[in-house]
């Protein structure tokens, strides 16, 4: 088990900290894709994929989560636009495969 950031000594135990986390990171990447695969499933055309407003509002509650659990928005802004941005080009992957399939 990683040691808590604050008890850390050494870059070791530094970097079995960081790989723990790393791995809890893809864990939950995996189930966040989920979504993204019930999305393209339930979405009705390819032009509800992509979604301006609920884009400003997943990173709107992700920055006030981030100010409560103190994380830098500096960090949390751009990561998170990266992840959706990357998370909607999956569901349009995703939505074609499943139309082009049962078409």
């Amino acid at each position: 088990m990683a040691k808590k950031p604050e008890d850390c000594q050494t870059m070791v135990e530094v970097r079995e900290g960081v790989d723990a986390i790393d791995r809890e990171l893809v864990r939950l990447l995996v189930t966040r894709q989920g979504y993204m695969h019930a999305a393209a499933r339930i979405k009705p055309n390819r032009d509800a994929v992509y979604d301006a407003p609920r884009i400003e509002d997943v990173v709107s509650k992700v920055l006030a989560e981030a100010k409560v659990q103190g994380l830098s928005a500096d960090i949390a802004e751009p990561v998170w636009r990266k992840l959706i941005e990357r998370c909607i080009a999956h569901e349009f992957e995703v939505y074609d495969e499943t139309r082009v399939k049962s078409a």
